[in-house]
């Protein structure tokens, strides 16, 4: 494994155990969301984590971590719940639920090494603050192909929008120290 498979790893562990922790306690109530209420929440992050940036501070004791934290898994819900489209089933019995995260999970980092292959790593030379805005800016996408049911003309679509946020919230973490357990 190479250092950023090891951090990516790393990151993903966090968040899927939270991930985990949430669905002892909540079991999956999120399956009554449409994906255009997870966009939303996933938006809801993004932005206030713009806004601790342009601020230098916030009034909540939660800083950044959390979350980035919360827009990955928040994205591999909807991953989930998109394949899930034909299924009214609230309720995902924790092994099953287990093995969807780890699917889309895998998937994400599939693409991610074979973009990061070509890209050089070039996102270690970017700001968070630049990986923010473009979290920001794929969710405005995604609003705007939802927002057309889904049709678009070029476009790699949704679920490409989910996976590539998913992966600059996974570089963020790993520039804020996530990867090595510093805060």
């Amino acid at each position: 494994m190479n250092q950023t498979e090891i951090e990516y790893r790393h990151v993903i562990k966090i968040c899927q155990d939270l991930f985990e922790k949430k669905n002892k306690d909540y079991g999956t109530s999120w399956r009554i969301l449409r994906l255009p209420s997870i966009t939303d929440q996933i938006f809801i992050k993004a932005q206030r984590i713009r806004t601790i940036q342009d601020n230098g501070f916030s009034r909540v004791d939660e800083g950044e971590v959390p979350e980035f934290i919360g827009i990955i898994n928040y994205c591999v819900m909807a991953l989930i719940q998109a394949d899930l489209v034909n299924s009214t089933e609230l309720e995902i019995p924790f092994e099953q639920l287990q093995a969807m995260y780890n699917k889309q999970v895998a998937e994400v980092m599939e693409l991610l090494f074979n973009k990061n292959h070509d890209y050089g790593e070039a996102w270690r030379d970017m700001r968070v603050s630049s990986m923010t805005d473009i979290i920001l800016m794929k969710l405005f996408r995604i609003k705007q192909i939802e927002d057309n049911q889904g049709k678009t003309l070029v476009s790699e679509g949704i679920k490409a929008g989910y996976q590539d946020i998913i992966n600059y919230a996974v570089f963020c973490m790993i520039k804020l120290g996530q990867a090595q357990g510093q805060q």
